[in-house]
């Protein structure tokens, strides 16, 4: 400009810069009137400028970014892998730096996992599962290593929550409020036993009542006897079947109920010597023994089937 400024032609100016001369009339009105230390620090405000809009721009970008991925958790190594893939596609960034604005590890996200997809196995699993809807990962496991599929518990586990085949708590009753005391735990087979009944219907509407008998220590069932009527003679004689076949019990554990204290049971008592304790009064937690069985055959069974004869 100074060259232009001092007589010299334009056109002659612009070949000896290699320029043309509506870049030289641009330079002129961008520049006109200052010297080049002026120039230099507008050229330098300006450079600073754009830096200041990029960063912007940048903390802008990043924002936008963990707004849009924050409607789920990012917990498991898949759903990061999701959410930086989802920023990469929807914002047009990177992969580094979508890992970066996620805190994310770029190792775990280039990772591809090798382990086989176990198809089979979940498919088996599923097959018990719906055989036998009440069934937990650990019962599950048992089944599968009947039909020979051998593997670990924790693997299975995990299989087990990826297909969600988890089983869902059904919600208990309200129990008597009280002073709780712990049960005494037998040392060896048949030194205590405890018995309940437990109540269904067909699916006729009659009602009828089954039996239970469990030993404490080995937690086994002893009798399982179904009938629209139980009486305590009919119960006398059930446990002298069981005496005969297992032997006799120190201790028979049961509620209050009118067949466990009818005169029949008394008598059997006497004749057999053997000690029958009754829990307090609406207590059932004092024979938790019988009782979490009762859930479990109730949960297990009497749910999950449909009885339209003693005979079934």
């Amino acid at each position: 400009m100074r060259e232009q400024e001092s007589g010299q032609r334009t056109a002659d100016v612009c070949r000896k810069h290699g320029i043309s001369e509506a870049t030289f009339y641009k330079y002129k009105a961008k520049y006109g009137g200052m010297d080049v230390s002026d120039a230099r620090k507008l050229k330098a405000l300006e450079e600073e400028n754009a830096k200041l809009k990029k960063l912007l721009a940048e903390a802008m970008l990043d924002n936008a970014i963990l707004k849009d991925v924050a409607f789920k958790k990012m917990v498991t190594p898949d759903v990061k892998r999701d959410a930086v893939a989802y920023a990469c596609k929807e914002h047009g960034v990177s992969q580094r730096r979508a890992c970066a604005v996620l805190s994310v590890d770029r190792s775990s996200t280039r990772y591809r996992s090798i382990r086989p997809d176990d198809r089979y196995i979940r498919d088996a699993m599923k097959k018990v599962a719906s055989e036998r809807r009440r069934f937990g990962y650990r019962r599950i496991h048992v089944m599968l290593d009947r039909q020979g599929i051998v593997m670990n518990l924790k693997k299975l586990r995990r299989l087990y929550r990826e297909e969600k085949l988890t089983v869902r708590k059904r919600g208990g009753r309200k129990r008597a409020l009280g002073t709780r005391r712990p049960l005494a735990l037998p040392s060896r087979p048949n030194e205590r036993w405890s018995l309940d009944f437990v109540s269904d219907a067909f699916t006729d509407g009659r009602r009828f009542r089954v039996l239970a008998v469990v030993d404490d220590f080995t937690r086994e069932c002893l009798a399982l006897v179904a009938d629209t009527s139980l009486s305590g003679l009919r119960l006398a004689r059930e446990l002298d079947t069981i005496i005969a076949r297992r032997g006799k019990p120190r201790t028979i554990v049961s509620d209050n109920g009118s067949e466990m204290t009818s005169m029949a049971v008394l008598k059997w008592c006497q004749g057999t010597h053997v000690e029958w304790h009754y829990i307090a009064p609406g207590k059932p937690m004092q024979n938790g023994f019988i009782e979490s069985f009762n859930g479990s055959f109730r949960d297990e069974c009497l749910n999950e089937t449909l009885f339209s004869s003693l005979a079934q």
